[in-house]
């Protein structure tokens, strides 16, 4: 089949632990834009979801953490973390270990991945599933790109894992959606933990929007922690996204700056174009 949807969220954990704190205009205004999400998705009637986010040390640490790992499970639990704290309630979520194993068989054709049959999601993952699939009933393939620790992953590898992954989607008979999911600019779990910097989020959308490659893969992370913390660095889920849509154009739905959760709080999706080989072969 092919790729029938994409699009990114962010994740953070406030979005759903301090929503009761949050400006109610600004938070009421982005859940309906993330239930608009997820009316798409669920129109798009997608067989699994690729969910491509940024693990927060729940299941790799710097003793074995991947560069790029994707999940081959039949399902998983979530959320790792405290469901008072979270509030999301711990549940089981489907996984899709055939069509998973075969897309990563698809992938390590082009690029070199890990892979795990146990993960235990954290907020990174069940934030977007539970605006996105709130009845936990669409199977999950999770994607953990290290955001974390350096050496982390160069810019032009998640771009071309992006892209080795639309291949693999578009060799399946399945339909398959992909999001990406993280913050732009945020500082978490620092005394600047609320602190966005929106004129670089607005920046750096706009390059995303306008899929522009080589824009976005110029950012360095030297200057990526200077402008947009350490948070900055999840940038990476954005630009894998990118690579997986690749020769698409993006349509923000939603962005604000929301203090309380910490991020600025995106919905975005990516009006699908075909791959350059297809277009080449109609031409």
């Amino acid at each position: 089949m092919s790729l029938v949807f994409a699009g990114v969220l962010s994740h953070a954990p406030g979005i759903t632990g301090r929503a009761n704190r949050a400006d109610p205009a600004l938070r009421d205004e982005f859940y309906a834009n993330l239930d608009r999400m997820r009316r798409a998705l669920e129109a798009a009637r997608a067989d699994a979801l690729v969910v491509i986010g940024a693990e927060h040390f729940a299941n790799f640490f710097m003793n074995n953490m991947p560069s790029l790992c994707v999940g081959m499970a039949d399902a998983y639990e979530g959320p790792i973390e405290d469901v008072e704290w979270l509030r999301i309630a711990r549940t089981r979520v489907p996984g899709a270990a055939d069509l998973s194993q075969r897309l990563i068989t698809g992938m390590m054709r082009e690029v070199d991945l890990a892979y795990a049959q146990e993960w235990k999601f954290d907020h990174g993952i069940m934030v977007p599933l539970h605006f996105l699939t709130p009845r936990y009933d669409l199977p999950v393939i999770p994607v953990n790109i290290n955001c974390q620790g350096p050496p982390l992953i160069p810019l032009a590898r998640c771009w071309a894992f992006g892209r080795a992954l639309r291949r693999a989607c578009d060799e399946s008979p399945e339909r398959i959606a992909v999001v990406g999911t993280g913050g732009i600019s945020h500082w978490p779990a620092t005394p600047d933990s609320g602190k966005i910097n929106e004129a670089w989020d607005r920046a750096f959308l706009e390059k995303f929007l306008g899929n522009r490659r080589e824009e976005l893969l110029a950012y360095t992370d030297e200057e990526t922690y200077r402008d947009a913390g350490q948070g900055g660095f999840e940038i990476r889920t954005f630009i894998a996204l990118a690579g997986c849509t690749e020769g698409s154009r993006g349509e923000l739905w939603f962005y604000a700056p929301i203090p309380i959760f910490a991020v600025g709080c995106t919905v975005a999706v990516m009006r699908l174009a075909p791959l350059a080989a297809e277009r080449a072969a109609a031409a």
